[in-house]
């Protein structure tokens, strides 16, 4: 009798899990599509909290399920790229490293010191990660498929004319944007975390 009481509970639990992920999913695409440009950034970067409902998953199940709110979010948006998909994978690998991160950290100590300490730690980790990955496997691939490494140097250079390489066009511009995007993240995070996560597990 305890054994299949303990199989129910547990099957109760992942049918919550696929469920709220689904939810979650689907609110990080709408806010994905709210993104916007930055005056001070070129055109073709946006800004949006869409790793907000990501960050909330990781939390509250674990970082596998933060990263699958990730994934999903972004195989959806494929469907109305605007950059063949380039943009759809920087978005995964940075959000993906960036939940990942803070949920292992609240996984061995649920806490709210360890939940702010995982999220500042993977936002720093997504920053620097942002600077690897942008000009090593995002920027490349987009000069290859879409802009050339001059246009898109002259986008930056129309913002800060003394940029005269890609390499110091991301650490200028993208590697800060990036750390503030996933504050702003955080910071949302903690305003409503605590009231959101008793109903994400059913306990409300």
């Amino acid at each position: 009798m305890e054994t299949k009481v303990r199989t129910r509970t547990a099957k109760t639990s992942s049918i919550r899990k696929v469920t709220v992920t689904a939810i979650m999913s689907a609110m990080s695409l709408v806010l994905m599509m709210l993104e916007f440009p930055i005056p001070i950034m070129p055109s073709f970067i946006k800004f949006d909290v869409s790793e907000l409902p990501a960050l909330i998953t990781s939390f509250a199940f674990g970082p596998v399920w933060g990263v699958l709110v990730c994934l999903i979010k972004n195989l959806i948006h494929l469907a109305n790229t605007h950059t063949a998909g380039v943009g759809e994978l920087s978005n995964f690998l940075l959000g993906a490293v960036f939940v990942a991160v803070a949920g292992v950290f609240y996984k061995f100590r649920h806490n709210r010191k360890s939940a702010f300490l995982g999220s500042l730690a993977g936002d720093g980790i997504m920053t620097v990660a942002a600077f690897i990955i942008n000009l090593f496997i995002v920027y490349p691939i987009y000069m290859k498929i879409l802009i050339p490494e001059q246009v898109i140097l002259g986008m930056y250079q129309d913002i800060l004319p003394s940029v005269d390489s890609l390499w110091k066009a991301i650490l200028i511009f993208n590697v800060p944007f990036t750390f503030v995007k996933g504050l702003a993240d955080v910071l949302i995070t903690f305003l409503i975390y605590h009231r959101l996560s008793p109903v994400l597990k059913g306990k409300s």
